[in-house]
C-alpha cells in the first residue's frame, strides 16, 4: 500500500506540475496568433495599397503630370506568336536635372518644353520661318558642311528611365487581371474599336510622347499573376501551420486550427476593410483619369495628336525633323488610326469611360436614324464627307490599258487636230482632259516588282513592259534584246553600237580645253539634255561619269522606248520638239546632245533648233551626231548645207567635228556664244532674228515657239553671264546671281534663304527619311520631289543611288533656274494636270505642302489618282502638309489600298508615310 500511495502521491505531483504549463502555453499561442494575425492584416493592407497605386497607369500619369514628373503606362497586346507580349509605354523626358530645389527643377522643365516646341514648330514647316539661328534649339556644334548637329537626347533619357520603368512595370504584372465576371467581359470588348485587336484605354490616347518597348513572357500575365499570389498564399498558410505545430508540441491540434482560422478571419476582415477604401480611392481617381484622357484623345482626333500605323512609330517620330526631337512635345504614339480614335472615343462616351459606371439606357431606333440624318446633313452641308464614300473607283477604260497617259492619249483632242498640225507634230504633245481622270490604270499582266539598280540598267522584266517592237526594229543595233523573261540591254544605240561608254569617252576626247572649255564630264559638264533617247542607254551610262542627264522622246511607234528608260532606272520623261517650247527654263543645260534624234534641226526657219538654244547655256555645247555630218548622200548633204548656214547666222562656233573610227559616225560640235559681239556684227537677217525686250525666256509652260534668239546676259547679277562652279562644289553653292538684296522664297535674303533649305534637308534627309520612315532604299531608284523649291531634298540626297525629278509648279515661285545652277534637273509642272510619264515609273514621290495648295486650284481626287498612276506597286509617298490637307490624303490612298505606314500631326501640320499596294479594282469592261 504504501508503494502505492507514494506512486499516487507522484504522479498527483507531477499531474499538478503539468497543469500549470499547460495553462500558460495556451496563452502564449493566443498571443502569437493574435501577433500573426495582426501582422498578416498589415500585409494584406500594405498589398492592397501597393496594388491601387500602381495598377492604375492612368492614374499614375495624372499624377505624374501634376506634379510635372513623367508618367509609365503599361498596355497589353497579343502578338502572332505563341506567347502573350506586352509593351511598356514610356513618356521621353530630358534627364533629370541636378538636386538643387524645386525652383530650378521648374526652371529646367519649363525651358526643356520650350525647346521642344520650337523644335517641333521647325519639323513641319521649317521654311516659314528658318530657325537655324534659334537660340532655343540644342545644338552639338556643326559638321563638315557648317551644318549644325543636333543633340539627341532621347537615348540617354530611355536608359535613365529604364530600371523605373521596369520596375513599375513587375509591379503591374500582378495587377492586370483578365475580366472575371460577364459584366467586366462586356465592359472590357467595349472599350475595343472596329478593326482593333485589343482594348485602348484613354491613358492610351492621352497626348504624350511615349516610347515604345515591347517585352515577351512565356506564359500570359494574368494567368502567371494570379499563379504567383496563389504560391504565396499556400506558402504563408503552410508557414503559418508549421509554426502553430512546433508551438503547441503535442497539444489539442483542433485548437491550434481554430486559433489559425480565427486569427485569418481578424487579418480578412482588415484587410477587407483597408481593400475597399483603396479601391473606392482608386475607383474615383481612374475615373477623373480616363474621362480626361477623352478629352485628350478627341483633341487628338481634332488633329492635334500623333499617329503611327507602325510599331516603329516612336522611332520614327524621334527624328521626324532632322533634329531627334521631331516628337517632343506632348503627343502620344498610338497603334491605330483617326478613324479607330473616334470609335475608340464615342464607344468610351457610351460607357462612361469606367467599367464602373452603368451603360445608358437604351436608344430607340427612330432616335439613331434621326441622329445619323442630322449627321448626314451637317456633313453635306460642311462638305466633309468621306472622298473614299463618294468615290467608287473603277478601272480606265482605254485603248492605251496600262501604259494609258492621260494628257497623251487624249483621242478626242487629237481627232480635232488639223493636218498642218500633225506636220508640226502637235499630235504628240499635251492634250488633257477638261477635268484630271479619277479612274485607275491596271497592271500589266504578271507584273513584278522591278530588278534593282544598278542591275536594272542591263536588264528588266519583259511582263512589267511586254513590248517587242524595239527589238524587231532596233536589236541589230543593241539598243534591246529578248533574253528568256528579261529585256536585256547590251548598252548601244544608232551612233554607239558598240556601247555607250566608249562613245562618251570619245565625246570627251573630241573636245579638250580650249578659250570655250572642254567637256570634262562630270566636273564641267554637270547637267545633259538628250534628244530623242531612245531607251536613253547614253544617260544610263553617264551616271558613271557623275552627269545628270534629260532623256526625252515622244510616245509614237517606236513603243515604249522612254518606258524602258524608266523602268531601267533612268530619268527621262515623254515629250517631243513640236510647236510649243520645252518646259524648262532658259540657260539651263550644259550640253545638248543629239544622236540621229530624227528632229528636222533646219525646218520652219531652224524655230526647234532655236529652242534648244534658249535651253543650252551660254559657253555650252551641241553635240549632234547624225548621218549629214559624216555622209555625203544628196540628202544628207542638203540638210548638212541648211545647219551651217543656220548656225552661222546663230552665231555658234563650229568647234570641230571627229570621227568614231569603232562605231563609223562622226559627230559635230557647236558652242553657243557667251557674250554679245556676234549679235551685234550680224548683219540685218530674217533667218535667225534676235527677240523683242518683252519676250521672256523662261515661259515655258504652253508658250508657243517663237523663231528668234535671246541676248545673252553679261552682268554680274544676270543669271547666266557665268559659267556655275564645278561639280560636286555647284550644289552647296549659291549661285553668284543669288544676291542678298533679292528676297529669296521663305523671307530671308535669296543666299540665306538658299542655304537655310539645303541645310534643313540635310538634317530632315540624315536624321529621318534614311533611317527613321522605314523606307526600303535599297529599292528606290526613280525619285520625284512634286513641289520642289531650291531643289534642297534632291542636293542632300545626292550621295545616295538615286536621281530626283525636281517639279517646279506653275503657280509657285520659279525657283528651277536654281536647281538647274546648282547641278540639279527638273521639270515646270501643273498638278491640276496629268504628268508626262508612264504609269509605275517612280519608287518614291515627295510633297512638301503640295495638297493645301493645290485644293485651291483643283479638286485633290484627281492628282491622288496621278500619284496612284505614276508610282510603282511597292513604291511610296512622303507627304508634309497642313494637318487637313494630311488628313484628307490619309483618307483616298486608304481607299485606294495604300498601307499608310505613318502619320504625325502637331499644331495643325502632319507628315503621311505611305506604300502603295498591288490593288487595282477589277475591269468590268474590256476597254474600246
Amino acid at each position: 500500500m504504501a508503494g502505492v500511495g507514494r506512486g499516487s502521491r507522484a504522479a498527483g505531483k507531477r499531474g499538478a506540475g503539468a497543469s500549470a504549463p499547460s495553462s500558460s502555453a495556451a496563452a502564449s499561442a493566443c498571443v502569437y496568433y493574435a501577433t500573426t494575425g495582426v501582422l498578416v492584416a498589415l500585409c494584406v493592407a500594405g498589398a492592397c495599397f501597393l496594388t491601387s497605386t500602381s495598377s492604375g497607369p492612368v492614374n499614375d500619369d495624372v499624377g505624374g503630370r501634376e506634379k510635372g514628373g513623367a508618367a509609365s503606362v503599361t498596355a497589353y497586346r497579343h502578338t502572332t506568336r505563341s506567347s502573350f507580349a506586352y509593351e511598356v509605354t514610356r513618356e521621353k523626358t530630358a534627364p533629370s536635372p541636378p538636386r538643387g530645389g524645386a525652383d530650378g527643377g521648374g526652371k529646367a522643365s519649363v525651358e526643356e518644353d520650350e525647346k521642344q516646341m520650337a523644335v517641333l514648330v521647325d519639323v513641319v514647316d521649317p521654311h516659314a520661318k528658318p530657325d537655324l539661328e534659334d537660340p532655343r534649339r540644342v545644338s552639338g556644334g556643326e559638321d563638315e558642311d557648317g551644318l549644325p548637329k543636333s543633340v539627341d537626347a532621347s537615348a540617354e533619357t530611355m536608359d535613365e528611365d529604364r530600371p523605373r520603368n521596369e520596375a513599375g512595370a513587375e509591379e503591374e504584372e500582378g495587377d492586370q487581371e483578365a475580366p472575371s465576371t460577364e459584366r467586366e467581359q462586356e465592359l472590357a470588348q467595349g472599350e475595343i474599336g472596329e478593326g482593333e485587336d485589343e482594348p485602348r484605354s484613354a491613358a492610351q490616347m492621352m497626348p504624350r510622347v511615349a516610347v515604345v518597348e515591347e517585352r515577351s513572357l512565356d506564359g500570359g500575365i494574368e494567368e502567371e499573376s494570379k499563379q504567383a499570389r496563389q504560391r504565396e498564399s499556400d506558402e504563408e498558410e503552410r508557414a503559418m501551420m508549421s509554426v502553430g505545430d512546433e508551438q503547441l508540441g503535442g497539444g489539442n491540434g483542433n485548437g491550434g486550427v481554430i486559433l489559425r482560422r480565427e486569427a485569418q478571419e481578424e487579418a480578412g476582415d482588415e484587410a477587407s476593410s483597408a481593400a475597399a477604401a483603396a479601391e473606392e480611392d482608386r475607383s474615383s481617381d481612374q475615373s477623373q483619369a480616363e474621362e480626361d484622357g477623352r478629352d485628350a484623345a478627341a483633341e487628338a482626333v481634332n488633329g492635334h495628336g500623333l499617329e503611327d500605323s507602325d510599331e516603329k512609330a516612336s522611332a520614327v517620330t524621334d527624328d521626324l525633323d532632322g533634329n531627334g526631337n521631331g516628337a517632343a512635345s506632348g503627343v502620344v504614339v498610338d497603334s491605330q488610326d483617326r478613324g479607330d480614335q473616334e470609335e475608340s472615343t464615342a464607344a468610351s462616351g457610351a460607357t462612361g469611360g469606367s467599367g464602373d459606371q452603368q451603360i445608358s439606357a437604351w436608344a430607340t431606333q427612330a432616335d439613331e436614324s434621326h441622329r445619323e440624318k442630322d449627321r448626314r446633313e451637317e456633313d453635306a452641308a460642311e462638305g466633309t464627307q468621306n472622298d473614299d464614300q463618294q468615290h467608287e473607283w473603277r478601272t480606265c477604260n482605254v485603248k492605251a490599258g496600262p501604259d494609258y497617259i492621260p494628257c497623251l492619249d487624249n483621242e478626242k483632242a487629237v481627232k480635232k487636230l488639223r493636218p498642218e498640225n500633225f506636220r508640226r507634230y502637235e499630235h504628240r504633245e499635251r492634250h488633257c482632259p477638261d477635268e484630271g481622270p479619277t479612274c485607275l490604270v491596271p497592271l500589266p499582266r504578271a507584273y513584278r516588282r522591278p530588278v534593282e539598280w544598278p542591275k536594272s540598267r542591263d536588264r528588266i522584266w519583259l511582263s512589267n513592259v511586254p513590248h517587242t517592237k524595239l527589238v524587231q526594229v532596233k536589236g541589230h543595233q543593241n539598243w534591246v534584246k529578248v533574253s528568256g523573261q528579261h529585256l536585256t540591254f547590251p548598252g548601244g544605240g544608232t551612233q554607239f553600237i558598240h556601247g555607250a561608254l566608249h562613245y562618251i569617252d570619245f565625246l570627251q576626247q573630241s573636245v579638250r580645253g580650249g578659250g570655250g572649255g572642254g567637256i570634262a564630264w562630270g566636273k564641267r559638264t554637270r547637267v545633259v539634255l538628250d534628244v530623242g533617247c531612245g531607251v536613253a542607254s547614253f544617260g544610263g551610262y553617264l551616271f558613271e561619269r557623275d552627269v545628270a542627264t534629260v532623256s526625252f522622246a515622244p510616245k509614237d511607234e517606236h513603243e515604249a522606248q522612254v518606258q524602258m528608260a524608266l523602268e531601267r532606272g533612268i530619268p527621262a520623261i515623254t515629250a517631243v520638239m513640236g510647236s510649243k517650247r520645252l518646259p524648262f527654263p532658259s540657260k539651263s543645260f550644259d550640253l545638248v546632245h543629239c544622236a540621229r534624234c530624227r528632229v528636222p534641226w533646219h525646218a520652219d526657219g531652224g524655230a526647234l533648233l532655236l529652242e534648244l538654244n534658249r535651253v543650252l547655256r551660254p559657253g555650252g555645247l551641241f553635240v549632234w551626231s547624225a548621218t549629214p555630218v559624216y555622209q555625203k548622200l544628196p540628202e544628207d548633204t542638203e540638210i548638212w548645207k541648211a545647219m551651217s548656214a543656220l548656225t552661222k547666222s546663230m552665231c555658234w562656233e563650229l568647234v570641230t567635228i571627229k570621227k568614231d573610227r569603232l562605231n563609223g559616225v562622226g559627230a559635230a560640235f557647236y558652242r553657243k556664244p557667251a557674250s554679245n559681239e556676234c549679235y551685234d556684227g550680224r548683219r540685218r537677217q530674217a533667218a535667225a532674228p534676235m527677240c523683242g525686250a518683252e519676250d521672256d525666256p523662261d515661259a515655258a509652260w504652253y508658250v508657243p515657239l517663237n523663231s528668234c534668239m535671246h541676248r545673252v546676259p553679261t552682268g554680274p547679277s544676270e543669271r547666266g553671264a557665268k559659267w556655275p562652279a564645278e561639280w560636286p562644289r555647284r550644289v552647296r553653292t549659291p549661285p553668284n546671281w543669288l544676291n542678298s538684296s533679292r528676297p529669296g522664297v521663305y523671307g530671308k535674303p535669296a543666299p540665306e534663304d538658299f542655304a537655310v533649305d539645303y541645310q534643313h534637308w540635310r538634317r530632315v534627309i540624315d536624321k529621318s527619311y534614311l533611317n527613321g520612315l522605314g523606307v526600303d532604299w535599297s529599292r528606290v531608284r526613280n525619285v520625284m520631289d512634286m513641289r520642289a523649291a531650291y531643289g534642297g531634298f534632291a542636293a542632300a540626297l545626292r550621295d545616295q543611288k538615286i536621281w530626283v525629278m525636281n517639279v517646279v509648279n506653275v503657280d509657285a515661285p520659279d525657283t528651277l533656274p536654281i536647281v538647274y545652277d546648282r547641278g540639279l534637273f527638273g521639270i515646270y509642272h501643273d498638278w491640276c494636270e496629268s504628268f508626262s510619264t508612264y504609269p509605275r515609273t517612280y519608287d518614291l514621290l515627295h510633297a512638301d505642302h503640295l495638297f493645301s495648295k493645290i485644293k485651291e486650284r483643283c479638286p485633290v481626287l484627281p492628282v491622288i489618282v496621278e500619284v496612284d498612276r505614276i508610282v510603282r506597286p511597292g513604291g511610296s509617298i512622303i507627304v508634309r502638309d497642313e494637318s487637313g490637307a494630311v488628313g484628307e490624303v490619309e483618307k483616298l490612298l486608304r481607299s485606294l489600298h495604300w498601307d499608310v505606314r505613318l502619320t504625325f500631326s502637331k499644331n495643325n501640320e502632319g507628315v503621311l508615310f505611305a506604300e502603295k499596294s498591288d490593288w487595282r479594282p477589277e475591269m468590268v469592261d474590256e476597254p474600246t
